[in-house]
Order: C-alpha cells, then structure tokens, then sequence
C-alpha cells in the first residue's frame, strides 16, 4: 500500500450533472469539491464532464492545479445517450486516461468495471420504496445500478446509517463494503435579507408564521399539514404556513386541496427562494415544520437547526439520526392533531446540534481518507 503522503490519483464521475436540474447531489458533489481544495492530503483529481456541463466545473480547476477537467463527446442533459456512452465508453476512457480509480458521487456507474475500480455513494433508494412516483424505465435501470454497485463498486458511502441500513436490508449489500459519511451541511447564518422586505411580501410577522421546505413531492407529506391548518382555521386559530420549494408531481393536487380546505387565506407558496431568503425565513419562523415520511439525509431541518429554529419533524427514516434527537418529533406523521400538540409544546434545542458532525472541512476529509483506504488497498 502506497505510504499516506502519495498522490491519489483518481476520476470524478460528473457526467450526471445537469447544473439546476439534480438538486441536493449536484449541491453536495459541488461542495465536496470545494472541500478537497481546502485539504492538503495530496491528491489529483480527474473530473469527468459532458459538454454542457464542463464550464460549471472549471473554476476548480483554475483555483487548484490538482484538478483537471476532462470533457467528453457527451450531453448529461440528453439522459439515454448519456448512459449509453457511459456504459460503452466511459471505462475504456479512463484507461486511456491512465486512470484506475473513479470516485462516482451517485449510484450511477457503468454496469461492468472494464477494468476501473469504483467507489460509489447512495442517497437512498427512492424509486425501490416509491415506483409509484418514478417512470418504469428509472425504477428499473436503478435497481439494475444498484446491483452493479452492490456487486462490483470497491466501496460505497451511504450518506447516513439509516440508507446503509435500507440497502443492507432491501438489497443484501456486503456490511464490509459500506460506509457512512453525512451529508456536508454548508449554511452560512450571515446570509440572510432583510425581514421587512419578506414581511411585506407574504404578509407576515416575526414568529407568527410556520416554514417548511421541500419539493412538492408526496412522500414529503405537506399534504398532512394543509389538513392541520384547516383544522386551527376551524377552531378560530387560525395560523399562516409558507412552504418554499420546488415543483412536483403533487404540486396541483397540494394547490387544489388548499382551495377545496377554504385556506387560501392561511397557506402560501413561494416557490424557489434565495439562500438568503430562506435563511432569514428560518430564523423568523415560530417554527420549522419538516413531515417528511422518507429521507436519505434531510438537510433542511438540520439547516433550520444550524440557524437557531425550534424544529417539529418525523420519526422516520434517518430524520432522528441527523437532528442528533434534538427536534421536537411526532409519532404520527399522518396524524393532524399529533402535529397540532407538538406545535402547541415545543421547545428549541438547537443549540444543542453538534454542527462539527456537517462541517465540510470534516467531511471532505473523511471521504478524501475512504477513497485512498479503498483505492490503494490491495
């Protein structure tokens, strides 16, 4: 094995990324990146872009010498043809690369190694517990990735106990290949707006409003709480939610129910919101409300906590595991009036997070250490 002040030297799989379109993996591959730049364990970074998304990755390489940018014949915006060229080219392009090793920051991978050994992450295994919300092709193209890696990857992070648990359980991955590293959790509570501006907006007030944030998908179960604030309109207290986020496929049956609920008054969506929009929102709110019912990390509530928010969340999956048991939690995520007691009760205990656990620094250095036990073991 190389002594540990050896360059490592590996690929950066980052034809996946559509800039704007992959959400918190295209966020957390960035912020790794940024994090490995700040470490001094030697190492030199091949990163692998499409032709659309090269420019969004070559200030890394102009601010350190040890990434090079490699931009292949490929769109990751065009997604078949982009898996194709993977699987028929991307393994004989690092060889001729003389590349040995790919860091591959989702489950996406070719499905033979050709030779290349992978390190893989999974963030979970949406489309396994909820087809339903996917295409057939995807629910079957990651169950057939997910074997790859299970069988084939060197190594595979998990972002959080709770994911690594899942794909022990669902699909029998090896415990002796796994591996936890969080989620590198990178608010900054200096960038932040000014209040007023918001106030006037959305017509609220400093701690007389409920946030949450997500994308409007179902398993993020918003649905349940326009059923709790129909319920505190109907017993004349009536509260104002704001939920930020981005689109999804229960977008118009969540705008159809708050019309049907008569609470138009009481609930608001506001779409994308800027960091520091967000943030501010965060630290005004009474409190963040997070109902999730699957995650692979959550980084909003952690988020919330970081910034100083009394946070009510769920039970389930890794929400407990990342919150440290610091929340406010319900039993019932689907239960209206168990979300009703734990707003009435709840108590802030943010300031006991331990934040170092999502610092990047911590992180980076963490998953630098995994991919240089992994790739020079014999």
């Amino acid at each position: 094995m190389p002594e540990p002040n050896t360059t490592l030297t590996f690929a950066v799989n980052l034809l996946w990324v559509r800039p704007g379109k992959v959400g918190g993996t295209e966020v957390m591959i960035r912020n790794l990146l940024t994090g490995f730049h700040h470490e001094k364990d030697p190492f030199h970074a091949f990163l692998i872009t499409s032709k659309d998304n090269a420019d969004t990755f070559r200030h890394y390489a102009e601010e350190d010498p040890r990434y090079t940018i490699d931009v292949c014949d490929v769109l990751s915006a065009n997604i078949g043809k982009r898996i194709l060229w993977q699987n028929l080219h991307l393994n004989a392009h690092l060889r001729h690369l003389s590349l040995t090793c790919c860091f591959s920051p989702v489950y996406d991978r070719p499905v033979f190694n050709g030779g290349i050994r992978y390190v893989s992450v999974i963030h979970d295994i949406q489309a396994c517990h909820y087809p339903k919300y996917h295409p057939s092709y995807e629910v079957w193209y990651s169950k057939l990735i997910w074997k790859a890696v299970r069988d084939r990857s060197a190594g595979i992070v998990c972002i959080s106990d709770a994911v690594r648990e899942d794909i022990e359980a669902v699909y029998h991955f090896p415990k002796e290949k796994t591996t936890t590293i969080y989620n590198p959790v990178t608010v900054d509570p200096k960038e932040t707006c000014s209040f007023a501006a918001l106030s006037e907006r959305y017509h609220i007030s400093p701690k007389g409003y409920y946030y949450t944030v997500g994308q409007l998908i179902p398993h993020k179960n918003i649905a349940t709480f326009l059923r709790v604030m129909a319920i505190l309109k109907e017993r004349k207290t009536p509260e104002k939610l704001l939920i930020s986020g981005i689109s999804g496929n229960a977008e118009n049956d969540l705008v159809r129910s708050v019309r049907e609920l008569g609470i138009k008054d009481c609930v608001q969506f506001t779409g994308y919101v800027s960091n520091a929009e967000r943030n501010t929102l965060y630290q005004n709110a009474r409190a963040f409300l997070f109902p999730s019912v699957f995650e692979g990390f959550g980084i909003p509530p952690v988020e919330a906590m970081i910034l100083g928010a009394t946070v009510i969340t769920t039970r389930c999956t890794c929400i407990p595991e990342v919150t440290q048991g610091k929340a406010n939690y319900v039993d019932d995520p689907y239960d209206p009036e168990d979300w009703i007691r734990a707003m009435e009760h709840a108590k802030n205990h943010s300031a006991e997070l331990d934040t170092t656990r999502y610092s990047l620094p911590v992180i980076a250095k963490k998953y630098l250490a995994y991919l240089r036990s992994v790739f020079t073991a014999s």
